[in-house]
């Protein structure tokens, strides 16, 4: 018989790894507004934007402006790709950092034209500094699963970054299935490596829904005793270096149905319907998650 927690952290990647991605540049005060809506629904964690070039990602141009319009609610991330995205991030008072690394190279040096060794060689001197500020630092590990490039990766390999970053201090690590090809027996496997072999950090699972497991996967991680997830309003985002790579799994169907299991979370999940509402009209794509369509039909 399996134990699944009592209570579980949502993460909402919406405004960030929800919108980056999308066809339609989403003006500021729409992106606040989604913001403060998810706010109100009770989500306490929260990437609300990314400190990365304009030319590269466009939507994320207003970066400065989301921090200094958001209320300081919990913890919000703001994602940064390099030491320069760093300098912006503590330039505007952020206090939670996000970087990032692929465990396969070939993802990686897509995604920021460095392998996986040479990103961990640049970060590690920027993580000791943010820690010798006092910011939260979150290591978000793509392809921790399997690669659009290289196929399936080697569990072993993504243990080993995991322990690399958990050496340079980070304080949390989520660990993506950046493509959405894991099923919930990989889901579980690693999930329970994971929690054995590094005990003492916050470990965030984060599935995309491609293929239709995200739901299966966390549940399968739920069993390993994961209890923080990604997720993101309305089934948002799609990663530009990832071919083929669907939205994440929507925040509105994870609460429901950890509300089922009776697991807390603290969220309303009639109020993330509300916020995907302020959203939706501004996305490229219709919004057609389980929970928000029965929202839209007043069930």
């Amino acid at each position: 018989m399996f134990i699944l927690p009592n209570n579980v952290t949502i993460i909402e990647v919406g405004p960030r790894d929800g919108l980056q991605n999308d066809k339609n540049y989403v003006d500021t005060q729409h992106k606040l507004a989604f913001i403060q809506a998810l706010q109100g629904a009770g989500i306490t964690e929260m990437e609300l934007t990314s400190f990365v070039s304009p030319k590269w990602v466009p939507q994320m141009a207003d970066a400065k402006e989301i921090i200094a319009n958001t209320s300081q609610v919990g913890r919000q991330f703001v994602l940064t790709p390099n030491a320069k995205g760093v300098e912006l991030a503590l330039e505007a008072g952020v206090q939670s950092v996000a970087v990032f690394v692929g465990v396969s190279n070939s993802f990686n040096k897509k995604n920021i034209n460095r392998s996986t060794d040479e990103s961990m060689a640049a970060l590690e001197p920027v993580i000791a500094n943010l820690k010798a500020a006092g910011v939260f630092v979150r290591a978000c590990i793509s392809t921790a699963f399997y690669c659009p490039y290289e196929g399936r990766i080697d569990p072993i390999a993504t243990l080993a970054l995991c322990q690399r970053f958990t050496a340079f201090g980070v304080d949390e690590l989520s660990v993506a299935d950046t493509i959405g090809m894991a099923n919930p027996q990989e889901s579980y496997s690693l999930f329970h490596t994971l929690k054995q072999e590094l005990p003492n950090i916050l470990l965030t699972a984060h599935f995309h829904d491609t293929r239709k497991m995200a739901m299966a996967n966390i549940f399968a991680a739920l069993q390993a005793g994961i209890d923080r997830f990604d997720t993101s309003a309305g089934g948002l985002g799609g990663c530009p270096f990832a071919p083929g790579a669907t939205g994440n799994v929507a925040t509105e169907d994870v609460v429901h149905m950890l509300d089922t299991l009776g697991i807390q979370t603290g969220i309303d999940v009639k109020k993330v319907c509300e916020a995907v509402q302020v959203i939706a009209p501004h996305v490229s794509r219709p919004i057609d998650t389980g929970m928000y369509r029965l929202f839209e039909n007043g069930i």
